[in-house]
């Protein structure tokens, strides 16, 4: 979902998808404004045990806006990137990046994995990603691919 799909979110998806109604419930419950927060679907997803893509999916089709992406790459003040370039980058964690990589990028599943793997914040990794030049992809709620 990037400000390109603004207003539009459904219109990535087949005619005829459908999420469970306490999925939609769910994410009702949590909406400010029009948004729900990337960490917020993350908990709704972990939860109701279900993959975050289909809470994804039912923010596309209830048209409700991801911010605050844990890894600071959208939906923050000024629509900005929030994640800086790491200026020290652990080697350690550098491999566990490398080794990620899906031709040359890192999946956002892989750097939340990193994250947890080494106990730091998902936005440390993004912010080694950056310095790196390494692209991170695939949103797992599908906001970017």
């Amino acid at each position: 979902m990037t400000h390109y799909d603004a207003g539009n979110y459904a219109g990535k998806h087949q005619p005829g998808v459908t999420v469970d109604e306490k999925v939609t419930a769910a994410i009702k419950r949590k909406i400010v404004n029009g948004e729900l927060a990337c960490a917020q679907a993350s908990r709704i997803a972990g939860s109701m045990k279900i993959d975050l893509k289909i809470v994804g999916t039912a923010l596309d089709l209830m048209e409700v806006r991801i911010t605050k992406c844990q890894l600071g790459l959208f939906g923050h003040e000024k629509g900005a990137k929030l994640v800086k370039p790491a200026k020290i980058i652990k080697t350690d964690m550098e491999e566990a990046i490398r080794s990620a990589l899906v031709d040359g990028r890192l999946p956002c599943a892989a750097a939340w994995e990193i994250a947890a793997k080494f106990g730091v914040p998902k936005m440390r990794v993004a912010s080694l990603c950056e310095a790196l030049k390494i692209k991170i992809i695939s949103c797992q709620l599908g906001a970017f691919k």
